[in-house]
């Protein structure tokens, strides 16, 4: 019969230090590389939203996934720009100027004011401080266009891991979280009006509690009156 041991076991085994080690690589598989699949029910609504519009630009903040540029250009026949913001924020923490995101935001974008239909914001935000996330909120609502949808998501749970989330989608009512090592940890879970005045310049036309712990928003920006 073969020898079967325990963590316990083999932790006795290796020592305090080496156990100690093992003990973090363990942890570290578990808290950074992970994936599971939650329903969502804001980006049918995201997708509708765009429908209407003749070949639209969409804007994702997240990191390069093959199978959403897939999904979105065959729902929407849109041309799709990825702006991975994780990045940028990775870099500032190498270089040591998390204190110049807020400038960097401001001037972060070269497509013209008002000429994007839907932006994907995710979760950034979480990642931010208050200064930041305002910079990068009010240069996202600068490019959308009158009546252009975005789709944010807000963590209602505090965690302190370093970890960013790559959503992909799976359908219009699924996506599928995969954790990947992160530089900076999440800040801080916003609250329902601290995300509000983050986006004041757009109107909030659903918003859903998930049981993921995730706070799913999408916005739409008002068209100009008269």
């Amino acid at each position: 019969m073969a020898d079967a041991r325990s963590l316990t076991d083999l932790f006795g085994i290796l020592g305090p230090r080496r156990a100690a080690d093992a003990a973090a690589v363990v942890a570290s598989s578990v808290t950074q590389v992970t994936e599971a699949s939650y329903p969502t029910k804001a980006l049918q609504k995201f997708v509708s939203c765009l429908h209407g519009a003749d070949h639209p630009l969409l804007l994702d903040l997240g990191p390069v996934v093959g199978s959403n540029v897939t999904f979105f250009g065959e729902q929407l026949g849109c041309r799709i720009r990825v702006e991975d913001v994780a990045d940028d924020i990775d870099r500032h923490v190498k270089d040591g100027t998390l204190e110049q995101l807020p400038a960097y935001f401001a001037a972060r974008f070269t497509q013209a004011p008002g000429s994007v239909d839907g932006i994907l914001c995710w979760d950034i935000l979480d990642y931010l401080d208050q200064p930041a996330a305002q910079a990068l909120a009010t240069a996202l609502c600068r490019l959308l266009k009158a009546d252009g949808c975005l789709l944010g998501l807000f963590s209602t749970a505090e965690t302190r891991e370093r970890v960013y989330t790559k959503y992909v989608v799976v359908d219009e009512s699924t996506l599928r979280y995969r954790t990947y090592p992160a530089l900076r940890q999440r800040q801080r879970s916003l609250l329902n009006g601290d995300i509000i005045k983050l986006f004041k310049d757009l109107r909030v036309t659903d918003s859903f509690l998930m049981k993921s712990k995730l706070r799913e928003m999408l916005f739409r920006k008002p068209a100009p009156r008269g």
